[in-house]
Order: structure tokens, then C-alpha cells, then sequence
């Protein structure tokens, strides 16, 4: 059943990586922040696999290591990315049961002037989706 579920969500992640202005996709672990997948986004470490479900090593990089094309637009790594991903959901999560303890975050939409993140908490994973913002 559980297996079930991450297939489920990785066609979901999958499909969506493939849509129009998606830039990158990252598949969080809910309990410690690891990334578990991430596609788009390059990695602070040389030796990190984006298929790998374990941590990342926390090694500094090499300042052009992870440009991938978007550093002048001021794209992070993966693992900055996570990590900011995990603090701002553990505090949406807070929020939440600060209003209702019997309620919980199911989706989150976070829009820039650049960028657009949608993250979807699962109880066992965080997806995050990072397109361009449409232009209005």
C-alpha cells in the first residue's frame, strides 16, 4: 500500500515536471528534510545522486558548482531549497494548529516576481513544484 502511494506521487511529480515553465521538482523527506528526488535544481555536492534517498553531504561547493543557467536569477541549490522548503512548511504547519488543532495543511502556493513554488505536504513527503510566475 505504502509503495502504492510513492508511485502515485511520483507520476504526480513526474507529470507535472513536464508541464510548460516548471523549472525544477523536489521530493522532500517529511521527517528530516532530505531530499529524496529532485530534478531542475543542481546539487551543492558533486558527489550527491538526485535519485538518491539519502541526505546530501553538507560539504561547501565551489561557488559555479550549481549554476545550472539560473544563478543570475538568483536560483538556489537543491539542498538551500529543501531546507528553506521544510522551515516554511514546519511553520505553516504551526500556524495551522494554532487555529485548529484538528486541521492540517494540504497545499501551498508561494508566488514571487520570478517564481512560483507549489508544495504539497504528504505525511510522508514534501513535493515541490518551481515554475516562472505567468506573466499577468
Amino acid at each position: 500500500m505504502a509503495q502504492n502511494i510513492a508511485d502515485q506521487h511520483l507520476a504526480l511529480l513526474t507529470r507535472l515536471s513536464q508541464k510548460p515553465g516548471v523549472q525544477s521538482t523536489l521530493v522532500i523527506s517529511r521527517d528530516t528534510g532530505a531530499i529524496v528526488r529532485t530534478s531542475g535544481l543542481i546539487s551543492n555536492s558533486s558527489a550527491a545522486n538526485p535519485n538518491s534517498t539519502l541526505p546530501a553531504s553538507n560539504e561547501p561547493a565551489a561557488p559555479d558548482s550549481y549554476t545550472n543557467g539560473k544563478k543570475e536569477s538568483g536560483m538556489q541549490s537543491a539542498e538551500d531549497v529543501a531546507s528553506m522548503v521544510w522551515s516554511f512548511i514546519s511553520a505553516a504547519g504551526s500556524l495551522v494548529e494554532g487555529l485548529d488543532k484538528e486541521d492540517e495543511v494540504k497545499l501551498l502556493r508561494l508566488r514571487t516576481k520570478k517564481n512560483e513554488l507549489v508544495i504539497v505536504p504528504d505525511p510522508k513527503f514534501i513535493l515541490v513544484v518551481i515554475h516562472d510566475t505567468p506573466p499577468a
